[in-house]
């Protein structure tokens, strides 16, 4: 073998040893290595209703106490959620059903999963079509004593169907709630949010919430941010649904398809092993 070819082959393998070292250096840098133990999941492994130990259902429409004048009304039928070949599917339906003109369903951990800090994840496909809100979320677990927004929410992810490109994170307290909430918008580049599946995720320490899809840090939030009180020290539970209209996304339209459905497949929560 001759020097220049020697040479070449040199450059070669320099070029990737530096892109392998750059691709590992980047994998590792959007992630907080601190939260690598994991403290609960689910998989929605099994086909039937979703795993009882873990959620309960939320039952009717925003005259409950909840709701952001969302039109549809929340079931626990196998129509509008299920587990089935490893996903949890959560589907929005146009029907007249107790009042109401869509269904669709809602679920949270309250009193069987809370904790206060850690990575929270979620690998998910969403709906598409004006009018559509789904959400990966969490709020405080004392919200019965400390009614919204004194409890605290912590919005994971939020979208709106008629903007498949683009979701957002935020927070929610006394003083920066609704339409003054903080947060932060997050779009993706030649990509659709309901054409494929998704990592949405948080890691939350006791002075900061850091917001990630698919692994990228797009959005950090700490004290110095909020307008009001930090109230993001103490436990939360999660919630996972999928509204149809409401203050944000407006109510669908004539070119809103319905079924509606989005796809969970899993929910992690890491901790510290501190």
């Amino acid at each position: 073998m001759n020097i220049k070819n020697q040479y070449k082959e040199l450059k070669t393998l320099l070029v990737l040893l530096v892109f392998v070292m750059v691709t590992v250096i980047a994998g590792c840098s959007d992630s907080d290595s601190e939260f690598n133990t994991l403290v609960m999941q689910d998989n929605f492994s099994e086909d039937g209703a979703p795993n009882s130990d873990l959620w309960t259902f939320e039952i009717g429409t925003g005259d409950n106490g909840w709701g952001n004048n969302e039109l549809q009304y929340y079931t626990d039928r196998t129509e509008n959620i299920t587990q089935q070949n490893g996903f949890l599917v959560v589907t929005a339906r146009e029907e007249e059903f107790e009042g109401s003109a869509y269904t669709s369903a809602r679920i949270i951990t309250k009193g069987n999963f809370e904790k206060r800090y850690g990575r929270f994840e979620a690998r998910m496909r969403l709906p598409t079509g004006r009018g559509l809100w789904p959400a990966f979320w969490m709020l405080g677990a004392d919200i019965d004593e400390n009614p919204w927004p004194e409890a605290g929410e912590i919005d994971i992810m939020e979208y709106v169907g008629q903007n498949p490109t683009i979701m957002f994170g935020s927070v929610h307290g006394p003083g920066y709630s609704g339409g003054e909430s903080i947060g932060e918008e997050y779009e993706l580049t030649n990509d659709r949010f309901d054409t494929g599946f998704h990592v949405f995720a948080i890691e939350w320490k006791p002075n900061s919430i850091s917001y990630f899809v698919d692994g990228i840090l797009y959005n950090t939030i700490t004290p110095d941010d909020v307008t009001g009180d930090w109230v993001f020290d103490k436990p939360f539970f999660i919630l996972i649904n999928l509204a149809v209209g409401g203050n944000l996304p407006g109510s669908p339209d004539s070119e809103t398809v319905f079924p509606q459905t989005m796809l969970v497949d899993y929910v992690r929560v890491y901790s510290t092993n501190q």
